[in-house]
């Protein structure tokens, strides 16, 4: 059973760093059903991969356990594929092995911890139940671009078909710790099956290890129900969880946000944001517009009263604000015509999502600053390299005008979930990359009265194809 992972972050070597593991050294760990074994077949500046392979005694697995000396359970400790294939094992490996790294903590490299990098997995035999298009619908939401060569029973008799394993090969730009996390619990999700008991404390650790994305993957109750081997009671717990820390605002952050809107109140900022989007999209002529980070559903309000918009779409990571944003919108009650051209739905713009494919404009209205910047990075493929909509408006707070809040204290941000708030100079660097690196054309515009030395209170980018 063979698992690599590669990075050309420059050096590469590291990865051996992030890992707690040596390259120049194989390092061997005892595990419960065999041994597990890491090294390093590259470990240059430019290249550097890691390999964790397990050597599984799959009759030591079993032996002395109730049912094992049954019928058919002597040819099935000696016939099996658990030594050749990823599975629940690799998992346990996973957390034993590179655990720290699993954790996000790196004692020499505490920075790299934290920073998005060019990662490569390679699993020689992946079993999947579904085939290609599940591991699609499970990694490629995460940001993933994938590599599937389904395997073959036997090239020598090529009427049997496949078999069920794969040589899965992911790519991206995550922590690695995410990486690991991902990994941990998505190969058991995919052969569909656990080699050891599954009991309340599975629930705890599902949720631990998924606690930064799994709430708004779009095929979470698939992941939550293949983890839990089917058990329902343990499944809805799970769910039930995972929607009470879906990302909900707390009261503090409610009344953070209360603050935010009482301080540019006098300027009516927030209705110029909406405004000034709502023009650019006018003036691009969009038919099927997104509004992501919708919150309470001001902005769309303004869609729905403009029939050019033909189809609109809501996201948000927070299942409340979509909540507020039905009651806001008495959706129950709108003409169908309207309630048609209207779709909400969870998610987050930290995972690739083809729900947000085909439309052609996007507006992320003062959210990018609610992100930590370590993030930015999948932000910016999720947006600008899958979903691509033609014309995209991002709005966030200009840093140099906070100084003319009179209520705002010197050197504090506007919200306190404001991750950061950037000057105009850092505003426009940061979309210059994007638009160079996604082949995006870009201009500024001042939202809110100017100030000639400070500027206006809010930036906007505007990005077109």
């Amino acid at each position: 059973m063979l698992l690599t992972i590669s990075t050309t972050h420059s050096p590469a070597t590291d990865l051996g760093y992030l890992l707690h593991k040596n390259p120049a050294r194989v390092h061997s760990f005892e595990m419960p059903f065999g041994h597990a074994h890491v090294f390093y077949p590259v470990a240059t500046e430019d290249l550097c991969t890691a390999a964790l392979v397990l050597d599984v005694d799959p009759v030591g697995l079993v032996r002395g356990k109730p049912g094992s000396s049954g019928e058919g359970g002597l040819l099935d400790q000696y016939v099996n594929d658990r030594p050749y294939v990823a599975s629940s094992l690799m998992s346990v490996a996973l957390l034993k092995v590179f655990g720290t790294a699993l954790g996000g903590r790196s004692k020499d490299r505490p920075e790299l911890a934290s920073m998005p990098l060019p990662l490569e997995v390679c699993m020689a035999a992946l079993p999947c139940r579904g085939g290609e298009p599940v591991l699609r619908r499970l990694f490629e939401p995460l940001g993933y671009s994938l590599d599937c060569e389904p395997g073959v029973l036997d090239p020598r008799f090529p009427e049997w078909g496949g078999g069920r394993c794969f040589k899965v090969t992911l790519h991206g730009h995550h922590r690695l710790s995410e990486l690991l996390s991902h990994l941990y619990v998505l190969i058991p999700v995919l052969d569909d099956g656990k080699h050891y008991w599954v009991g309340e404390d599975e629930v705890d650790k599902l949720l631990d290890k998924g606690s930064t994305w799994l709430p708004s993957h779009p095929d979470k109750e698939l992941i939550v129900n293949r983890y839990l081997r089917h058990r329902t009671s343990l499944t809805r717990s799970a769910l039930a969880r995972l929607v009470a820390e879906d990302g909900e605002e707390t009261d503090e952050e409610t009344n953070a946000g209360t603050e935010e809107e009482k301080l540019e109140a006098p300027l009516s900022l927030h209705q110029q944001r909406l405004n000034a989007t709502l023009a650019v999209f006018r003036s691009a002529n969009a038919r099927r517009v997104l509004d992501l980070g919708c919150g309470e559903g001001r902005l769309i309000r303004l869609f729905l009263e403009d029939r050019a918009f033909e189809e609109i779409a809501g996201m948000d990571v927070s299942s409340r604000s979509l909540q507020m944003a039905v009651r806001n919108l008495h959706l129950d009650t709108l003409p169908p015509q309207k309630r048609d051209r209207l779709k909400l739905f969870q998610g987050s713009l930290m995972y690739r999502d083809d729900r947000l494919s085909g439309y052609d404009a996007a507006a992320v209205v003062e959210v990018i600053e609610h992100l930590d910047p370590p993030r930015l990075a999948a932000f910016e493929r999720v947006l600008f390299d899958f979903a691509r909509p033609q014309t995209v408006v991002v709005t966030t707070p200009n840093r140099e005008y906070n100084s003319l809040f009179p209520t705002l204290p010197a050197g504090t941000m506007r919200h306190k979930d404001h991750r950061f708030e950037w000057s105009r100079p850092e505003f426009q660097e940061w979309a210059a990359g994007i638009a160079t690196r996604f082949g995006y054309s870009v201009r500024f515009l001042p939202v809110g009265p100017e100030d000639p030395a400070l500027g206006a209170p809010t930036q906007m980018g505007v990005f077109t194809l």
